[in-house]
This record gives structure tokens, sequence and C-alpha cells, in this order.
């Protein structure tokens, strides 16, 4: 096992308490807290009685395999097609015309909605498709797309035939679509003409066409329509436009009748070497998982809106966008722009326009739009939204606070979700009706989910102490293997504890009430003087100061003390920064997390190098504060400030 510290510091400031709404108490649809003592000591029987709720074409022999670990196997010998699960069983239940998909493209005057009927049409039409280019079970489907309807129609389309597929988010670069490409053996690649971007026309064609020259095994190239270009330079051997390849297809296609632990798809995660992870997903527990903490964790009513602001590149947009809305038979909404195109307000009139009932989205897009301020929210009618979730990082008290007064007028839960893309589904969340919540806090793990805090030398801690967050039983959703590297996979998930125990990667706390404090990836944890502190928990102090809109926190090298945090801070609108004004944040730091966590200095700029989804690139930090180049910016929606920094910090 690698050495560790045996802790990590977080502040134990005080937290308020939120109980649930009395309307999510009567209308729960857990009904008893005692769920989570069934779920625990009927763990095989809870899931199995999850798994009844979809159809299967032959009922499993045995639920759970653990015989080998960490290669668990679910729901054995149970088939089972995802596709069908996600579309045909809701219109032989009589929802046929209920609107499964609504689509809003980023120019406002564009949109579609897909009810089950329809889309089962288009599902089946691009699944003949396929196979009319020589796809078949087994052979993976990579996607490289902007956020259009074809994406989750292909999604799909693979899941019926059994066709894997691998969705690469489309701001990457060519380098990096190639490298999965090539690591999956893509036989198809799916890809489009262009995108929009904040209203400009974007060129995809062209990184897909780079990425070709260095993937030998694409035999054909489906290429969307987007833009209407007229310039492409196409290989009529192998490129073929989507709308063509299916327009005389027939709008029936017989689902693939898949084994439970048929690979459902691949999702390519970055690793701490720099080459990216094949996580491998299989069908059966997959669904399992996704159907069931979608239902339970946002409460799902059939009536309800649901919108999930994620791109279907990552796992969220897989999991929920996708698969769990669909295996619910819920509508879900898809979105292709940006929430400040053409106006701050976007992503509210998208609410207001749908009547959103449900709405998921992240921890950067809620420090965004309180940047932004209240105005644009206030704009619009955001009374049917009923239910608030949080995803893809730890939320800071102040943006959940913001979040729950100015979007959910202070009577929609907020369910703050701790996951990743290797487990696939929600595993730590509240349950709206039940769980009392805790700004900034996960809450307790999913029922069943056997979740803890252990040291360095894999003893559990006591309440309020820092370690390292592992699961101790599996889970149907896990990541099978890492594709093509098994080894990998048992060294980076299950060494440090033992082959029994999954390593999350992530540094947290358990407060006396066994709520989870998620502190971020262990690398994100600065080792000072021997302390090893929370860069999220600096900088969650550094945006609890009424000046701070946004901050990213790393390690600045130091001979004394190992590291040294460094912030780099933007300011509220209208506001400067001045040497005065930098004290006092050192100090407010200071303040709520102790003298050890006070900042090093203080950069102010009008923003942060970010990835086209506005993830703050820290690692480009770490970077300049090493006195190293910066490395690839060329996937960032905004490399011009990488320079801007380097100078002033250099």
């Amino acid at each position: 096992m690698a050495e560790k510290e045996s802790h990590i510091e977080t502040s134990m400031e005080e937290t308020k308490k939120y109980s649930p709404p009395e309307e999510f108490k009567k209308k729960a649809n857990m009904n008893d807290p005692g769920i989570y003592k069934y779920a625990e000591e009927n763990y095989e029987e809870f899931w199995a009685g999850h798994a009844e709720n979809l159809e299967w074409y032959k009922k499993w022999d045995k639920v759970l395999d653990w015989e080998n670990p960490p290669f668990a196997k679910w729901f054995v010998n149970g088939k089972i097609n995802a596709s069908y699960n996600c579309i045909d069983r809701h219109i032989k239940d009589g929802k046929g015309d209920k609107v499964a998909l609504i689509w809003e493209g980023e120019p406002i005057d564009e949109s579609t909605k897909y009810t089950f009927n329809e889309l089962k049409e288009e599902v089946c039409k691009f699944a003949n498709g396929l196979k009319e280019l020589g796809v078949g079970k087994g052979d993976v489907v990579t996607f490289y797309l902007p956020m259009v309807p074809e994406l989750a129609i292909g999604l799909l389309a693979c899941a019926r035939i059994g066709a894997p597929h691998s969705v690469v988010f489309g701001g990457f670069s060519p380098t990096a679509l190639a490298d999965r490409v090539h690591d999956s053996e893509s036989k198809v690649l799916v890809t489009a003409d262009g995108y929009y971007r904040r209203g400009k026309k974007l060129n995809m064609w062209e990184n897909a066409l780079e990425s070709l020259e260095s993937t030998p095994t694409v035999e054909k190239v489906v290429i969307v329509d987007r833009m209407g270009r007229k310039d492409l330079e196409l290989d009529d051997s192998r490129d073929v436009y989507y709308h063509k390849l299916v327009a005389e297809q027939s709008t029936e296609c017989e689902p693939e009748q898949m084994d439970a632990e048929d690979m459902l798809f691949l999702m390519y995660t970055s690793g701490t070497t720099g080459k990216p992870k094949g996580v491998l997903h299989t069908t059966g527990g997959y669904l399992t998982g996704t159907m069931t903490t979608f239902k339970w964790v946002f409460d799902i009513k059939d009536e309800d809106i649901y919108w999930c602001t994620a791109d279907i590149g990552w796992i969220t947009g897989h999991s929920y966008l996708v698969y769990g809305p669909l295996a619910n038979g819920t509508t879900t909404i898809m979105f292709e722009g940006s929430p400040d195109y053409p106006d701050k307000d976007r992503f509210w009139k998208i609410v207001e326009k749908y009547k959103v009932t449900v709405l998921y989205t992240a921890p950067t897009a809620i420090r965004l739009f309180m940047k932004w301020g209240r105005e644009y929210p206030d704009r619009c009618d955001l009374s049917t939204l009923r239910l608030l979730g949080s995803v893809g990082e730890p939320i800071n008290p102040k943006a959940w606070e913001w979040y729950h007064k100015v979007i959910g007028d202070s009577r929609c839960p907020i369910v703050d979700t701790w996951w990743q893309t290797e487990t696939g589904m929600i595993l730590i969340t509240p349950l709206p009706g039940i769980t009392d919540l805790k700004p900034g806090s996960a809450t307790r793990p999913f029922p069943g989910i056997q979740a803890d805090i252990f040291d360095a030398g894999g003893s559990p801690l006591e309440p309020n102490q820092g370690g390292y967050l592992v699961l101790k039983r599996p889970w149907p959703s896990m990541l099978r293997t890492l594709y093509k590297n098994p080894e990998r996979f048992k060294k980076t998930y299950w060494s440090e504890y033992g082959i029994n125990i999954y390593f999350a990667g992530d540094g947290a706390r358990k407060d006396e009430d066994g709520y989870f404090w998620v502190v971020g990836r262990i690398d994100d944890v600065l080792n000072v003087a021997g302390h090893r502190l929370s860069t999220m928990e600096m900088e969650s102090a550094l945006v609890d100061h009424p000046a701070v809109a946004e901050a990213a926190v790393v390690g600045r090298p130091d001979d004394l003390k190992g590291h040294v945090p460094v912030a780099y801070v933007i300011l509220e609108g209208g506001r400067t920064g001045s040497d005065e004004l930098a004290k006092e944040l050192i100090g407010h730091v200071g303040k709520i997390i102790g003298p050890i966590g006070r900042p090093a200095g203080v950069y102010f700029s009008e923003d942060l190098p970010k990835t086209r989804s506005g993830k703050i690139m820290r690692r480009i930090l770490k970077r300049l504060e090493a006195g190293e180049e910066p490395g690839d910016t060329s996937t960032l929606r905004n490399p011009e400030i990488v320079e801007e920094l380097k100078n002033r910090v250099q």
C-alpha cells in the first residue's frame, strides 16, 4: 500500500440542519426509514426486488457472485436488454404517447420532443443502420458528438443490438479521441460536421478526421448533419451521413437478448499515469442500480419533467440523463447549449418553458449563477421546481444555501450526491422525505451500501476524523474491470486495503450523525508542514467571503513546508482586487480553518482555466505554481487565460 498520512484536516464549523418538508414526508416513496435496516440485513434480496421491476427474458440463477473478488457478477445468467427496458416496456404499459425526451438546441428556436413511440422508431432505424454497416453484438461504437438527439438515440440503438458504446466528450482534442478509439478498437465512429457554442458555429468534423489518421480499427464513420455544411471531403467507402443511413430503415428492430454481465458501455476517465482508463459497465446490474437510485433519490413521480444538465460525454449524462430516467418512464430533457447564451437566464427560461420539476446540476454551475446574481433566475417562473440535485464535486455550504434559497425558494430539498464514473450510480445521498439535510454533506450511504472512512493503516476512524473513503461491499452498477487491463483495475481500486475493499480515492470524514463529508480527491489534499489540508475546504472558506464568486486553491512547492496553499480568486461583479482584500481573504480562511490553512498568496483574475464543461483545470494551476509549462490547453474553453496567469505567477 502506498504510504499516506493517516488523517485529513477538516473544519468543524457548526452546520445548519434542514428537515424534509411535510409534503415529502407524506409522499416519500421509501415510506419507512427502516428501509436502511432491511437493505443492510437483506442485501441481495433488496437488490433482487428492484431488479424485478425490470423486464427480463430469463431470470437470474444467482443475485451476486463475489467468489473471485474484485471481479463481481450480478444477476448471474439473467437475460435482459437495456433499450427494451428504457422504451418498449413503457409502450407495452400504455405510455407510448408520453413524452420521453425533450431536446432543446442552443438556438432558441430549435427544440424537439420524442414520445416513447417516436423514440422507439428512431432507435430502431439507427440500430438497423448500424447493422447495415456491419456492427454486431460485442462491437464497440464510439460517439464523438455535441448534445444532439442522435447521441441519446445512438446509445439506445447500440444497447438494442448488443454493441457497447463509448462516448467521448465533444470538447476533447483529436489526440484524446484517437487514444480512446484506439484503446476500445471501435469499428464505427459517429460524429458531426460541427456544433454551436455561444452563438458560434464550431467545426467537429476536422477533429474527427484528424483522429482517424491513427485509428485503423475504424471501418465506417457516421456523420450527423448538424450545421448543414457542404464543404466536407468525404471518403465514399467509409463515410455516410446519419440521415441517409436511417432514411429507409425499418422502424422495428428485435432487441438482442443480452447476458446481465455483457458489456453495455465503456467510459474513459483520466488516470494518474496519463493514459485514460476504460471503465467497463455491464447491463443488468448497471440498469438496476441507475433505475433504482434515480427513482428514490429524486422522488420521481409519473408526471415529473426532469432535467439533468450534464453532457452525455460524462457518466452523469449516461446514468441520469439517459438510462436512469428512461428506465423509469420519465420525461428527460437534453440541452445542447450554454447557460449564458443568449443571456445568463437561459437555464431558468428552460425551467419555465418546460415546467421542470426536478433539476440536477453541478456546483460549478451553481457558483457561476451566484456570480451572475439572482436577477437572472428572478426573471423566470421557477415555481414548478420541487426538488434540486447537486453532482460532480462537493458543494460548499454557501453555494448550497444560495441554491436552496434563490432557485428552490427555500422549499425544495437538495439531494447532494456522491458517486463516480466507476460506481455507475449514486452511492451517498439524502432520501427526500427521510433524510435531514446538512449543507455541504452528501449525508448517508444509499440503503445497503457499506461505506466507511479508513486511516492509512486500514482501520475505521472515529467521527470527525479525516481519512479515506472506502466501500466494503459490492453494488450492482459497479465497474467490472478496466477494459483490457484487469491488473490495473486491481491495483487502482482494490490494492490499498485488500481485495475486498474498494478504495475511492477521495478524502472524507463522518460526523457524529454518521453523515459523510467528502472533501475531494486525495491528490487535491495538500501536505502543509505535516498537516493534510483539503483544497476544497479552503475554497469553501474563500467563497464564504462576500467578495468572492469563485476560487481554486492549489499547492505551491515549498522547501520548508512541503507545499503551501495558493488561491486563485474571481471576485463578485464590480469588485476589484487589492493587497488589502488579499490580506482580508487570507485572514478569513485562517479564521474558518485555522492558521495552517491560510493561503500563502492570492491571485485575482477575471477567469480561471476551465474545460468546455466548466470544470476548473487545477492541474494547469499546479504546473504554473511549480514553474512548469502548463501543458496541453487545446481542450480549454478559454486558453488565453493561461498565458495571462502564467505572466502573473512568474
